[in-house]
């Protein structure tokens, strides 16, 4: 007997294109998000909803991205993985391709007991939770959005996340109308983050980029522990 795929629900409070990673044709989950990435399993669905706070306005009915876990492998893998197979994924800091800016294979585990950061969107501050989420999720089967999202169709409304944290035990009875209404859609159009990084200001957007994630990690582990109590 197959498993029903579960369906995470949250928001994505600014996309820079790093979390989710789209590119290469390999979108990927790495950063941020610990206990989604600690949780979710191969086969099934993440949405990243957008937020009413952002510079499209109001757009928290709106799918950003959503992705079909065909992959999981933890942080120290995955470095090793993006080494061989996707080096674009590791991030270069004085590209001006603002693509290798945002790879989110932002550890280097050469020395496995101490894993350093790479210049990035993250910085120390990030570290913890960062490797607290332990895995990452791989998708070649995900609908990037960005810039350009697509609005949710009213019988899917009650999947939306308000504030932090994210929605999976009550999409259940969502998860096989969502994924007939994303399979219709025209996958990875060609868009751009919502927050696309200039590189020219590289560095001041590291910082909001990296405060925004811890706040929004720190959220969802509290959330996690209070539902455990």
């Amino acid at each position: 007997m197959i498993n029903k795929p579960t369906l995470f629900s949250y928001v994505v409070r600014v996309d820079y294109g790093s979390a989710p990673n789209p590119y290469h044709d390999l979108c990927t989950l790495v950063i941020c998000k610990p206990v989604i990435r600690r949780t979710a399993n191969k086969n099934d669905w993440i949405v990243g909803l957008g937020s009413k706070d952002s510079p499209l306005g109001d757009i928290s009915n709106k799918v950003v991205y959503a992705m079909k876990v065909t992959k999981k492998m933890k942080m120290k893998e995955y470095d090793g993985f993006c080494k061989e197979k996707y080096p674009g994924k590791i991030p270069d800091w004085n590209s001006s391709d603002y693509r290798r800016l945002v790879g989110d294979s932002i550890y280097d585990f050469s020395d496995p007991l101490k894993p350093k950061i790479r210049k990035s969107v993250h910085t120390e501050k990030n570290k913890e939770r960062d490797l607290g989420g332990e895995y990452a999720l791989l998708s070649n089967d995900f609908y990037y959005f960005g810039n350009k999202p697509e609005k949710l169709p009213k019988n899917l409304l009650d999947i939306i996340k308000d504030g932090p944290g994210h929605k999976s035990k009550s999409n259940k009875i969502y998860v096989e109308e969502f994924i007939r209404w994303i399979s219709k859609i025209p996958k990875n159009k060609d868009v751009e983050p919502i927050n696309k990084i200039n590189p020219s200001n590289k560095d001041k957007i590291c910082g909001t980029c990296s405060e925004c994630d811890h706040k929004d990690a720190e959220d969802d582990e509290i959330l996690e522990k209070l539902k455990k109590c």
